[in-house]
């Protein structure tokens, strides 16, 4: 990893270096590098995850004094969801400074959703520990508040609420969502849910909550009837 080069692009100072190198570390360079002692991502990822949360939920606070602790929760999610996390990393560029395995290089890892959406939630567990949470909340402010639509959220992210409109179209169609696995380990757990209609079978979506993974899968679906 480029570490000047990332210093450099965000004007940011890190005190342990090795801490920015992990956060841009995947599991598969990890393992390919086992000789070098060399930590993955996934314990800064779970560390950034609160972090965001809170930053986001501080942000959203204070700009939307009107909204009701349901709305706020709805908005919050719409932006933690791991399709916004991947749209951040890709203004940012992050998948520059990914360090991947071979395999993982090759299938496409570099742009991987899932891959990049970690990785952005791993920097800000590394700044945390390097800088503080005020530092967290400026990067941010700076780079990822500015992107924050009510309007662009609350239409684009919920897209159970589309799939269920176009759906009640047909008055003996109905939909539900079925949860068929949880994968990965207790602290980075994800959940495959599966949309059907009419008990047939027709996407899935993999998210980091049910919620998550059920507007995963409606997303699919509408691309898929989309064509």
């Amino acid at each position: 990893m480029d570490i000047d080069k990332f210093e450099k692009n965000f004007t940011i100072k890190f005190q342990q270096k090795s801490l920015l190198t992990q956060a841009f570390t995947h599991s598969s360079y990890a393992n390919e590098h086992q000789g070098d002692v060399i930590e993955d991502n996934e314990r800064l990822e779970f560390l950034g995850d609160a972090v965001l949360e809170l930053g986001i939920s501080e942000y959203l606070y204070k700009k939307y004094g009107k909204m009701s602790e349901g709305e706020l929760s709805k908005f919050r999610a719409s932006i933690v969801c791991e399709e916004s996390l991947y749209q951040f990393s890709k203004l940012l560029k992050f998948n520059q400074y990914v360090l991947l395995g071979k395999s993982e290089e090759h299938t496409g890892g570099r742009n991987r959703q899932s891959l990049l959406a970690d990785v952005f939630e791993a920097f800000l567990g590394a700044l945390y520990i390097d800088q503080g949470f005020d530092a967290c909340f400026k990067f941010l402010e700076k780079h990822i508040f500015p992107t924050i639509s009510r309007d662009v959220y609350s239409h684009k992210m919920d897209y159970k609420t589309q799939l269920q409109e176009l759906i009640q179209k047909d008055k003996n169609s109905s939909l539900h969502y079925k949860v068929v696995d949880e994968i990965g380990p207790s602290h980075n757990k994800k959940f495959v849910i599966e949309v059907h209609v009419n008990d047939q079978y027709v996407d899935e979506g993999i998210g980091k909550s049910k919620k998550e993974a059920e507007q995963l899968a409606a997303k699919n679906m509408l691309n898929r009837l989309n064509g």
